[in-house]
């Protein structure tokens, strides 16, 4: 009598059950991917192929294969747990060695590199000295802590609308009458060693399309009280950028501080009134910017949906330090696990696709959460239950072959 059959099922459900147990063992295990046991029929064969009459010699495994499918995402208060919603994976490196993983359980070591609980290096885009990422090859990313350096401000940006309905006042600009210009607005500067200074500008109406602007620094008038210069409008509304004031001659003005002052002890600070307007409506600000800073020490980090690594300062500034990478795989099945949560490259996985997120199948990032397991409890205690009656009713076909070849051995 031929025992193979049961002995092949009794080995195959071993191996099921050693599977649920391993996705069990792992129902908590962050960015854990589930695997499945998949089983082929085996048959005798001959010169010949297998004969019409065989009843098939029993069953083996045919692969543990992992399940990819996507883990719930679980929000946490630290803003370097990252979770990928979508098919993407970290790409880790340790001195070069290259490994893939869903665990988003990021910290910073002591040299500012990110790295996860084994400390390999989480990869990704860096930024070039202007601060613009640079698409290139990964490479492991670090998070500056570095204090921002004072910057003086040498551009200042405004963009408003004065009312067109103005009358042109019957007196000189006074700058405690309010009925000698039609509105203002005020924008923050900084001197070279970092102090933050007022700057306000009042704009007055002098004949039609023509109007002057005045200003003051910290309240002292800048010009002795003089216009600072005029912008002038087209018919329609518009700016007149050919005029003395439009955007082809900004104006220069002087605040009185900083390091950076020229012999007058002057700091000079071009304006721009790119795309003002001159409308029926009332005074209105569109826009204000200026690029100077205070110093700032390293307040935090935040991570945006396309992976971008935004560092925040206690001076309101927010700086890009770089981009995380993803990769992706033709074939993830075909990657081998290493344990550790990590994976590796193989000829049967394919190359890795890398590129930054939001792009093609890689996913989006969210900071400040994880992917958690994509183990279906329920579903593998159902299958528990199902691999023990298996595995009972192949012992129990084991248990009547010998019963058959015990009859065989007492006959007579």
């Amino acid at each position: 009598m031929a025992f193979q059959q049961g002995l092949s099922g009794l080995n195959a459900a071993a191996r099921h059950l050693d599977t649920i147990g391993h996705n069990v063992a792992n129902a908590s295990t962050v960015g854990f991917k589930a695997s499945r046991a998949e089983f082929a029929d085996v048959y005798a064969t001959t010169v010949y192929g297998v004969s019409n009459v065989s009843p098939g010699i029993g069953v083996e495994v045919g692969a543990i294969a992992q399940q990819f499918a996507q883990g719930a995402i679980t929000t946490t208060n630290n803003s370097l747990d990252l979770g990928i919603n979508g098919g993407g994976f970290f790409r880790m490196s340790d001195n070069g060695s290259i490994t893939y993983t869903r665990e988003g359980q990021f910290k910073l070591d002591k040299s500012g590199y990110i790295v996860n609980a084994s400390g390999k290096r989480l990869t990704g885009y860096p930024v070039d000295k202007n601060g613009i990422v640079t698409n290139g090859t990964a490479q492991d990313l670090k998070l500056e802590s570095t204090d921002i350096s004072p910057k003086a401000t040498t551009n200042a940006a405004i963009r408003v609308n004065v009312d067109a309905r103005a009358t042109v006042p019957a007196t000189d600009f006074n700058l405690t009458d309010a009925k000698t210009y039609d509105g203002g607005t005020s924008v923050s500067v900084f001197d070279s060693l970092g102090r933050e200074h007022v700057m306000a500008l009042y704009f007055r109406k002098t004949a039609d399309n023509t109007w002057s602007v005045h200003g003051t620094v910290d309240g002292n008038l800048m010009n002795k009280g003089a216009s600072l210069g005029e912008l002038k409008f087209n018919p329609n509304g518009t700016l007149n950028t050919e005029a003395n004031g439009g955007t082809t001659s900004p104006f220069e003005v002087t605040v009185p501080v900083g390091a950076d002052a020229d012999v007058q002890g002057n700091q000079k600070i071009t304006l721009n009134f790119s795309d003002t307007t001159q409308f029926g409506t009332n005074f209105t600000v569109a826009h204000q910017e200026q690029n100077g800073n205070g110093s700032g020490k390293l307040a935090g980090f935040s991570v945006g949906r396309d992976g971008s690594l935004m560092a925040r300062y206690t001076n309101g500034l927010t700086v890009s330090k770089g981009r995380v990478a993803l990769a992706n795989f033709t074939n993830p099945q075909g990657l081998q696990p290493l344990g550790g949560n990590q994976w590796g490259e193989t000829a049967d996985s394919g190359a890795p696709l890398v590129g930054s997120p939001q792009t093609g199948t890689l996913g989006t990032i969210q900071s400040g959460a994880l992917e958690s397991s994509n183990v279906d409890l329920t579903q593998e205690l159902v299958n528990m239950i199902t691999a023990q009656r298996v595995y009972q009713a192949n012992a129990q076909t084991v248990r009547t072959h010998d019963q058959l070849l015990q009859t065989i051995v007492n006959l007579r």
